[in-house]
């Protein structure tokens, strides 16, 4: 599917997202011509899917961050999609993950400090519908977080 030289080109845009084509094509080892084109056929076939923005939400003021695990209660047939929608719309929701198991789905949350997450909970979280239990863990620390593939 991938040759060597589209892992070239992808390899060098993961490394610097915001370099230009000609920079991007010289580390690749190719002409801006052919790395436009790998670009283009590598969009187009739904495997580069866009460039993103990463903003530190740390340094906006948002020093709390907490992983939120929720089981739900099944009996309600449109649980999961009431839930979800309800947590779409809280601001502080940076994430919703579904799984397989005993915890249904997993939010993650950023608050401005503790009183503002306490406040959060209270008054978004806990208010969120068809919840049948709740688990709460604080992020003390990342330790990795890459969304390099290994090309």
């Amino acid at each position: 599917m991938l040759d060597d030289v589209d892992r070239r080109v992808l390899r060098q845009l993961q490394n610097d997202p915001a370099a230009t084509l000609q920079a991007l094509a010289t580390r690749a080892g190719v002409s801006a011509q052919l790395a436009a084109r790998r670009l283009e056929r590598l969009r187009s076939n739904g495997i580069l899917r866009g460039q993103h923005a990463r903003i530190d939400w740390r340094a906006l003021g948002y020093s709390v961050a907490v992983s939120l695990r929720f089981t739900l209660d099944k009996a309600a047939p449109r649980a999961f999609d009431d839930f979800t929608e309800a947590a779409r719309d809280v601001p502080e929701v940076i994430e919703i993950q579904t799984f397989l198991g005993r915890v249904d789905l997993r939010l993650s949350v950023i608050a401005r400090d503790l009183e503002h997450y306490h406040q959060l909970y209270r008054q978004r979280i806990v208010t969120l519908p068809h919840i049948a239990e709740i688990e709460a863990l604080m992020q003390v620390a990342t330790l990795k977080t890459d969304e390099r593939l290994p090309l």
